[in-house]
């Protein structure tokens, strides 16, 4: 297992909650920690909902110190049909953008 992956198990275990709370206006926080072999992974995530649209920032790190960050948003369009963009923060600086259009019909 890569030292990235109980990361990106930290971040991607909060995004749940982002799409649970769409529509409500509401703010949260979420931390916690994953005890490994290779060491202590922690993790903190906040969010909040309000005009069709849900925010989230999270960082997650590792027992050497690298932390991966992401922050999003998901937008209401229309009715099922939502809007997203995430930026993913690596140990070293490098960043990913990602964007698109979701629907369920």
């Amino acid at each position: 297992m890569s030292r990235i992956a109980p990361l990106a198990v930290v971040l991607s275990v909060s995004g749940f909650t982002l799409l649970a709370g769409i529509g409500e206006a509401a703010a949260w926080t979420r931390s916690g920690s994953v005890t490994t072999p290779r060491g202590t992974y922690t993790g903190a995530a906040t969010g909040s909902c309000a005009g069709g649209t849900c925010s989230r920032a999270a960082v997650a790190t590792g027992p050497y110190g690298g932390s991966v960050s992401r922050t999003g948003s998901v937008t209401r369009t229309a009715p099922g049909s939502y809007s997203y963009q995430r930026t993913t923060t690596g140990p070293a600086g490098n960043s990913v953008t990602r964007s698109g259009a979701v629907s369920r019909y």
